[in-house]
């Protein structure tokens, strides 16, 4: 099992924010918008560099999409930033019919994703989001894993001509991926090569896919680990060629089990490579308040219940 260490721990959040300010310094075209929550979404390093470049919307969630919409007829490559629950759930509608149907190049910035949102509890925890954006058509879905690739990748959406769904987090967790990476959308990245098992993980479980992927290692167990961050355009000829090798799999994701990573490559194997698959993710429940670690324990979603996970599938392939 390949090593991964870190010096530092950040919440991904701020590599929006981060990668936001760099994208405004590449590309003058690119503008921010905010529902009321700057502090939130780390945006005021942009503004203060840019203010002629930020409009601050409030408590209006539609209206900021429909307003970023008409800015990319002017040129304009519009950020939006809010909480994930109010960038998806609440104005669905103006996303489907003035961004996705429209096809409008808006970069919807989604902070606050799955339960380690925490003490909010279920009203914030949206942990659907990942399935209504990916039904979409034409929407690109990105769940990135840590402040670097968060970086990277707001970075990257920037110079992508079209709308893109990007989500990330309020918890501070270890940076281990490259400060320098080139954030590539749609290319799987490869965390760990193993022949037992494959394990995909988006977002926050790719660091606890890693943790469980050390302890397995000490068990004999080698593990496949892959990063797919972007999960719309999911990266078929990397999932397929792992699964080819291990011929078992186990999907892990902050969200619902239903309509989130775990479906698009369980529909892929279906119609390809039928293969036993074990889910780590929300068993389709709203969330509650509490701490983000106690959370992710109580949900299913630490590298115990990976472990768990990849014994059982292998059983299963045995069978």
């Amino acid at each position: 099992m390949k090593k991964y260490t870190y010096t530092e721990k950040k919440d991904t959040r701020s590599g929006f924010g981060d990668g936001l300010l760099e994208a405004g310094k590449r590309n003058p075209d690119v503008v921010a918008l905010c529902a009321d929550l700057v502090a939130s979404l780390k945006m005021q390093d942009f503004i203060n560099a840019f203010p002629e470049r930020f409009v601050q919307v409030g408590i209006a969630e539609a209206n900021m999409i429909g307003i970023a919409a008409g800015m990319t007829i002017g040129g304009k490559i519009p950020f939006t930033g809010t909480f994930a629950n109010f960038s998806t759930g609440r104005v669905y509608d103006q996303i489907r019919q003035s961004v996705a149907y429209s096809d409008k190049n808006v970069k919807i910035c989604a902070s606050h994703a799955g339960l380690t949102l925490g003490e909010d509890g279920a009203t914030h925890q949206i942990l659907e989001d990942i399935g209504l954006m990916k039904m979409l058509p034409g929407m690109t879905v990105i769940n990135t894993c840590d402040y670097n690739q968060t970086k990277a990748a707001t970075i990257a959406i920037a110079e992508y001509e079209g709308p893109v769904y990007l989500r990330f987090g309020r918890p501070v967790l270890p940076v281990f991926t490259d400060a320098d990476q080139k954030f590539e959308i749609g290319k799987a990245w490869m965390v760990n090569e193993g022949a037992d098992v494959s394990i995909f993980a988006t977002g926050h479980l790719v660091w606890e896919a890693i943790q469980a992927g050390e302890k397995l290692a000490e068990e004999g167990i080698d593990v496949e680990i892959i990063n797919i961050h972007t999960i719309k355009p999911l990266d078929a000829e990397a999932v397929l060629k792992s699964v080819a090798k291990t011929g078992c799999v186990v999907t892990a994701e902050e969200h619902n089990r239903l309509g989130g990573l775990g479906d698009s490559i369980a529909q892929l194997l279906s119609t390809t490579n039928p293969t036993p698959q074990e889910y780590v993710a929300v068993d389709d429940s709203f969330g509650e308040s509490g701490t983000p670690a106690q959370l992710m324990t109580k949900y299913g979603l630490d590298a115990e219940h990976i472990i768990a996970a990849v014994k059982k599938v292998i059983a299963r392939k045995k069978a």
